[in-house]
């Protein structure tokens, strides 16, 4: 299978997991993955694993999914699923990063295209469908069985899981590309001893996509053999950075009320006071933000001054402290005070994303808009960002800008659809403006060009139904 037709199928699924209900982009958290991504990816290229084909045609992105299951997913063409359940339950951030190298060695190690080129009875598109209704079964199994039908199909599922073979090579290479990366290799056996106790918990005998084989003592062994000698076996501490991001996670993955003030309950439990300064920045991060989330602002405000005081000396967790204060004086309509929490001069996405919408609601949306668009132009594939802008200039009354940069954002998710739709729209408004109505004829030359790029991806779209 080539590494076109691979990403054109890896196309099809994204499309459909931009559209899931359960898809999420939380600032704080995609920021916190990608900070152990990147490197990832570099020690791939370094070590010769990231071939350059490869690195250019492939998407290398990660869908965050608000299910609380442990798992995380590799999908043909470089895209990558992530449960906030996995991120909510992993110990530091070197366990994370065993798992993100793992799924991202079987994609440079061409497992995908290997195990789906096997399936020559199956049509890429069939085959596309079939892995789509993998990824419903944990949901909803009648849904999945729609779309995963007949002996034949099911068959050819569990063709796709990888052989014992490939998930040696994935260990192997994971644990190269970890150690190259700089994070400790101790918290691959770490995670190996987490994930063999979910699967024995949590399994439902459902047809998750590209399932590991349970894991065995051989390749726990295995990944014990390659820690350097003298090496300590002892599993990393949490930092606080990580423990309140799995909170975060916790609480975004089960939002429902009574889980919200289970949170609050936690916080308050006399035992906290005894447990280690990581376990406590938990559960206060996760009580406040769950407080918030309530709207319960005067508990909330109680929690976050516990929280703020106990990180005040660690850098990383004062900054998500102040994060979480500017979130909760936005919810509770303080725009003035989130405001002073934030720098209009942070690069952070988190920062840039709480900033903006303090700007726009404080009647400063022309400044939101100019560092959104700075923003976009380093990071055109964006969609928040560009939905965001949109915000920004419908504020400023910019109603052609506005459109545009959603059609930007729709594009980028892959609904070329409705990106074409909005910039149909836009073309109408300036084509019905009264002569003198001062339109941005510099904008709507770029509408008329991107209407024309998104004609021909809906065209290549169609052909590949």
């Amino acid at each position: 299978m080539t590494s076109s037709a691979e990403r054109r199928l890896g196309d099809k699924i994204a499309r459909e997991l931009y559209r899931d209900p359960d898809y999420i982009d939380d600032p704080v958290i995609v920021e916190y993955v990608q900070a152990i991504w990147q490197p990832l990816l570099t020690s791939a290229r370094a070590r010769g694993d990231l071939q350059p084909e490869l690195d250019q045609r492939f998407a290398w992105e990660i869908f965050l999914g608000r299910d609380r299951t442990i798992n995380a997913f590799a999908l043909p063409g470089g895209y990558f699923g992530l449960h906030l359940g996995l991120v909510g339950v992993v110990t530091s951030r070197d366990e994370l990063a065993s798992v993100l190298a793992h799924e991202l060695s079987h994609v440079t190690q061409r497992h995908i295209s290997r195990l789906i080129s096997k399936q020559s009875a199956q049509t890429p598109w069939l085959i596309g469908a079939m892995i789509l209704g993998a990824l419903a079964a944990s949901k909803n199994p009648e849904a999945a069985n729609a779309m995963i039908v007949g002996g034949q199909a099911v068959a050819a599922q569990n063709q796709l899981n990888f052989s014992r073979d490939m998930e040696r090579e994935a260990d192997r290479t994971g644990f190269g590309v970890m150690a190259q990366a700089g994070f400790e290799t101790r918290a691959f056996v770490s995670m190996f001893d987490k994930l063999q106790q979910s699967a024995r918990l949590n399994d439902n005998g459902s047809f998750p996509y590209l399932r590991s084989h349970p894991l065995t003592t051989e390749r726990i062994a295995d990944m014990q053999a390659r820690q350097p000698a003298g090496a300590s076996t002892t599993p990393a501490v949490a930092t606080l950075e990580h423990a309140m991001v799995a909170a975060r996670a916790r609480v975004l993955s089960n939002a429902g009320v009574d889980a919200l003030r289970a949170w609050s309950t936690d916080a308050d439990s006399k035992n906290l006071l005894g447990t280690a300064a990581p376990r406590q920045a938990a559960a206060l991060y996760g009580a406040t933000l769950a407080a918030t989330r309530l709207r319960d602002f005067t508990q909330a405000e109680n929690l976050l001054g516990r929280l703020t005081e106990l990180t005040r000396t660690d850098a990383p967790a004062t900054r998500l402290t102040r994060l979480l204060a500017a979130e909760l004086a936005l919810a509770a309509g303080d725009v003035r005070r989130a405001a002073s929490m934030l720098t209009a001069t942070a690069t952070g996405r988190p920062d840039l994303f709480l900033w903006s919408q303090a700007a726009m609601r404080s009647g400063q949306a022309n400044a939101a808009a100019q560092r959104l668009q700075t923003w976009v132009a380093t990071h055109p594939r964006d969609s928040g960002a560009w939905q965001l802008l949109s915000v920004a200039h419908a504020t400023q009354g910019q109603t052609l800008r506005a459109i545009r940069a959603d059609a930007e954002a729709k594009v980028i998710q892959m609904d070329y659809a409705a990106a074409a739709e909005r910039l149909k729209a836009a073309q109408e408004q300036v084509r019905s403006a009264k002569p003198g109505a001062g339109v941005d004829h510099i904008e709507a030359s770029i509408i008329d060009t991107r209407a024309r790029e998104v004609q021909v991806l809906l065209r290549e779209q169609a052909l590949e139904r």
